[in-house]
Parts: C-alpha cells; sequence; structure tokens
C-alpha cells in the first residue's frame, strides 16, 4: 500500500531511506536546509553533497520548506543531526498532522542532547518538545546501516524500536522492502543506546587500526578484543539507564550494528580515529568542545566524537567502568596521547 513519507534531513543516511522508501513505491519528500542538495535532488536525482554517486527514484523529491514536506504526511522520519534535532523539531509543531498527533514519526538520529540535568536520550527529549500524544508513541529506527549499501539495495537488518507496539510494527511493514528487513522492540532505550554508544567504540577502533598498520603489537585479534570491550561498556550504559532487554545488545540493534560501524569502509567514526593518527586532525583544536564546536571543518560528521562527550558525563553520573569511553574522551580532550592510551589499556594498566 502507498503510503505519503515526510523525511526530515538530508544527509547520507535520511537520503538513503527516503530512496529505499521511494524505491518501494511509496512517495517521497525530503527537507534539506540546504538549496543546492534540494536542485540536486530534483534536477538530477542525486544527493551530490552529501550521498554522491547513487541516484535517487523519482518520486523522492526534495524542498526547503520544512513544513511543507511535513505536512499532509502519513508517516515523518527525523533523521537531522542531533546537534540541530529538537530545534528542527520546533519547526514543525503548527503543521496539522503533527499538532494532533495523526502523523506518525519515526526517528534515525543518533546520540544524546545536552539538557540543565545532564545528557538525555533522543526520544526523552522529543516527547517533551512534540504534542503529548506522542509520549510512548515515538518509533527509534536503528540497526547496521551504512547509508552507502542501503541506498545500493543490498540486504540490511533495521531494528524499529517503540514502546506502543502497533507503532513499531506500522513502520517495521512501511520499512520493509526487497532490500530491508526490518524487526520490532520495545526495548526503545536499549536501542537508542546501542545506537550513540557503538560511534564512540568505533573512534577507539579506527585509533587502534591505524596505530596497528606501523606496529607488531597489534593485530586483528586486538581488534576483536576491543570490539568486545566496547559491547560490554555499551551493556554497562544500557543497565545503568534503564535499557529493559540485554538481549538487545546481542541483537542486529547492539553487537551487529557495532562490528559494521568498526570495520566498514564506509564507517565516518572509524576513518576520524584513524584521521587522529594518519592526520593528526585533532592537531587544530583545542579541546573536545572546540571540536565539537568546529565539527563542519572535519568535512564528515563524526557522531562518535560528540557522543563520547556525553558517555563521559553519563559514566560519572552513574560511576561507570568505562575505560574504552572514558579514555577517548581524554584524547579528544587533549589529556593524552592515543598511542600511549592504548597500549595501557591493552596491557591492563587502565
Amino acid at each position: 500500500m502507498e503510503q505519503t513519507v515526510g523525511v526530515i534531513g538530508a544527509g547520507a543516511w535520511g537520503t538513503a531511506v527516503a530512496i529505499s522508501l521511494a524505491r518501494a513505491g511509496h512517495k517521497v519528500e525530503i527537507w534539506a536546509r540546504e538549496e543546492d542538495v534540494c536542485a540536486s535532488i530534483n534536477r538530477q536525482h542525486e544527493n551530490s553533497r552529501f550521498l554522491p554517486g547513487y541516484k535517487t527514484p523519482e518520486n523522492l523529491t526534495a524542498s526547503g520548506d520544512i513544513c511543507a514536506v511535513a505536512g499532509g504526511k502519513n508517516f515523518l522520519i527525523l533523521a537531522s543531526p542531533s546537534l540541530y534535532l529538537a530545534k528542527t523539531v520546533q519547526g514543525i509543531l503548527d503543521v496539522p498532522g503533527v499538532r494532533d498527533g495523526s502523523t506518525c514519526i519515526g526517528i534515525l538520529t543518533k546520540g544524546f542532547i545536552p539538557s540543565e540535568t545532564g545528557p538525555r536520550l533522543i526520544v526523552e527529549t522529543l516527547e517533551d518538545v512534540l504534542p503529548p500524544v506522542y509520549r510512548r508513541n515515538l518509533v527509534y529506527i536503528a540497526g547496521p546501516s551504512h547509508a552507502e549499501e542501503v541506498a545500493l539495495g543490498k540486504i540490511t537488518g533495521l531494528v524499529a524500536a517503540c514502546e506502543n507496539a502497533m507503532n513499531s510494527i506500522r513502520f517495521r511493514e512501511l520499512l520493509r522492502s526487497k532490500g530491508l528487513l526490518v524487526y520490532s522492540s520495545l526495548d526503545i532505550i536499549g536501542v537508542q543506546i546501542c545506537a550513540a554508544a557503538k560511534n564512540v567504540i568505533a573512534v577507539a577502533f579506527g585509533i587502534l587500526d591505524a596505530i596497528s598498520e606501523n606496529s607488531d603489537r597489534f593485530g586483528d585479534n586486538t581488534q576483536s578484543l576491543l570490539l568486545a570491550a566496547g559491547l560490554n561498556e555499551m551493556l554497562t550504559l544500557g543497565r545503568a539507564m534503564n535499557a529493559s532487554h540485554p538481549e538487545t545488545f546481542t541483537s542486529i540493534a547492539g553487537v551487529g550494528d557495532l562490528d559494521v560501524t568498526c570495520r566498514s569502509k564506509f564507517g565516518r567514526n572509524r576513518k576520524f580515529g584513524q584521521d587522529i593518527i594518519r592526520n593528526g586532525i585533532l592537531q587544530k583544536f583545542s579541546d573536545l568542545d572546540d571540536l565539537i564546536a568546529r565539527i563542519s571543518e572535519i568535512g564528515y560528521l563524526p557522531e562518535g566524537a560528540v557522543a563520547c562527550k556525553y558517555v563521559h558525563i553519563i559514566s560519572g553520573m552513574y560511576d561507570l567502568k568505562m575505560p574504552i569511553s572514558n579514555g577517548l574522551f581524554r584524547i579528544l580532550n587533549k589529556e593524552a596521547e592515543p598511542l600511549e592510551f592504548i597500549e595501557k589499556l591493552l596491557d591492563g594498566e587502565i
């Protein structure tokens, strides 16, 4: 059954999901802040800025009018970066389908959002921004899913998590296609934690990967050691933040997404970790806050750098032992040297 879908955010991941939906026969409109992105999608049928080289179907159109994209849709998918998400959503609160709750909303954005009481998960933040009807009804979508492969239609698994099982099923059926396998979950907290925290581990993995190129101490075995320890930190964080199902962390939402984010050639967080070693990318930033404030200068968005700050804060709030995540914080904050930290970590000194 054809549905009308609005996608808010035309980055690589939002565009890839929009392509998949349009290819499945749905009428899809995507909102982009940048005029050149709208023009590229509408005229060349390609998002040449954020997903170059991947054709968009003709039933996928783009607009710079966020209210027009959000209005009159059966489904709305939020894909703006976490740094701008809450402010972006405030711009659609007066759209009738959002105001009255008739539009079903899903979220692709990964990470945490700061507040006066500390970092908060994406869904609980948006529940305070959106009309009350959306409380316990927002759907969070994640899984091992690089945009490039989804855009090509390669078989990919996703999880649609929601406290309202019916909404989870609605998004499962919307997203399911020849290339997408979608599963329902009630553990919306656990799926969000996996989606955010795995990016932090992937930056550390990229650092180790680049160091391994010129070391006779580190290899594939070492990388698997780091990946397994990182999964344990994700589970530690999940327990502290009241994730409801431990098996979430051993599912595609947890270990599946962690593995592909750490190992794939498409991984921006892995690339960022590699660039720290290969290109000294941290040299021009004074500390982590400076890096986050000027993150656009990197040329791509390493979400793990932003999430690392908030994972560090949360681990302090709950007194959690998370040596990889907290060690990466010290590296990004210019308090520790990457090689020295990796050696101490893997020698069991941290």
